[in-house]
């Protein structure tokens, strides 16, 4: 095992404790990061609890073939692959059931940047129509060209898919796409909520994405709160 994978591994196990006793996880949910250099990535595998270890973690062609580890496969492996295929600037994704966030998939209200953390999604959150699993390669295909360039998509009536360029990103942008829901979600209980303006939110974004800021943040959380 070269050290890039022993590093990876290390990062998605502390990412997959952290979001787990956050309750973004709760059972319903899966972690997977690029192996550099090949077409294979490691993947959670499934029914996977909070104690997991690094055999918890598959090692996975892009064809969904099962080449180590223990455990099962999850059943929406084809989110991973099928992502990883067509995004090669995307070497981590997290699938999981997001409350706030997937309510808007369920309300004529749209989610957008309503907090200053959540303009990291100005570009858009569109929407992937099918609230089936992702279970075969035709809806991971579908999901991926929803996804597009974008760093995250919801799945209507489903859950939340968001990727990163290494999993600090992408444990990132699971926090805070919530954050910004859950926000969103109170402004709409007390009325007409006030959407951040497009070309504002898209110039606080850039702010965001130069400094790094926030995804420095969130993993220093990590970090903090999944120490043995």
């Amino acid at each position: 095992m070269t050290t890039d994978e022993k590093e990876l591994r290390t990062k998605m196990l502390k990412a997959w404790r952290f979001l787990y006793q956050r309750g973004f996880i709760e059972g319903f949910g899966h972690i997977s990061g690029r192996l550099p250099g090949a077409d294979t990535f490691l993947l959670t595998r499934h029914s996977l609890a909070l104690k997991a270890s690094s055999s918890d973690l598959i090692t996975v062609d892009l064809n969904g073939r099962k080449l180590a580890g223990k455990g099962d496969i999850p059943g929406e492996y084809p989110i991973h692959s099928e992502i990883l295929r067509a995004r090669p600037d995307v070497c981590s994704i997290i699938h999981y059931h997001g409350m706030h966030a997937t309510a808007f998939t369920t309300s004529e209200i749209r989610l957008k940047p309503i907090h200053i953390m959540g303009t990291l999604f100005a570009d858009g959150l569109p929407i992937y129509d099918d609230p089936r699993l992702v279970q075969n390669t035709q809806r991971g295909q579908a999901l991926a060209q929803v996804l597009g360039t974008h760093r995250a998509a919801l799945l209507r009536a489903h859950g939340v898919v968001v990727t990163g360029g290494n999993v600090e990103e992408a444990v990132t942008a699971a926090f805070l796409i919530e954050e910004n829901a859950h926000r969103a979600y109170l402004s709409c209980a007390m009325g007409k909520p006030i959407w951040i303006e497009d070309r504002l939110a898209a110039n606080a974004a850039a702010e965001l994405l130069k400094s790094r800021g926030p995804f420095r943040r969130v993993w220093a959380m990590v970090e903090g709160e999944t120490k043995a």
